[in-house]
């Protein structure tokens, strides 16, 4: 999803072509091909006091229009680098987004610890 609702920025409600991926403008911003722009941002927002069922349901019916999107991979990444704390974006929920992150940081994490024998081998040879 592009902006939540209490953001300045406004979302056209006219839809934009479906072009594929590898034929897109790389000048233009993925998010004017976001097939979010045609919906209701309250289907991809969560009302205030939402009950549980609800929620689950209107997440859902969010990822089945995410699912159908040729920039998702580019507005999950937005929303996991700002990191975005609300909303359905990219196919996956807030809570979703912070396992993804919590995995990325821990694999780092791992990454760093492996580099650095190699570097002391290095070092010393």
């Amino acid at each position: 999803m592009l902006q939540p609702p209490h953001s300045s920025l406004q979302v056209a409600a006219v839809p934009a072509p479906r072009v594929p991926a590898r034929d897109r403008d790389q000048d233009a911003p993925w998010h004017t091909e976001a097939v979010c722009r045609r919906d209701e941002a309250g289907l991809f927002f969560a009302p205030s006091k939402e009950p549980t069922a609800a929620r689950l349901s209107r997440e859902e019916a969010a990822k089945r229009v995410c699912a159908r999107c040729p920039v998702m991979v580019e507005c999950r990444e937005h929303a996991l680098l700002q990191p975005e704390p609300y909303g359905v974006w990219g196919g996956l929920t807030a809570a979703e987004r912070r396992v993804v992150l919590a995995r990325r940081r821990r694999r780092e994490m791992e990454l760093k610890k492996a580099a650095r024998p190699a570097d002391r081998i290095a070092a010393a040879g």
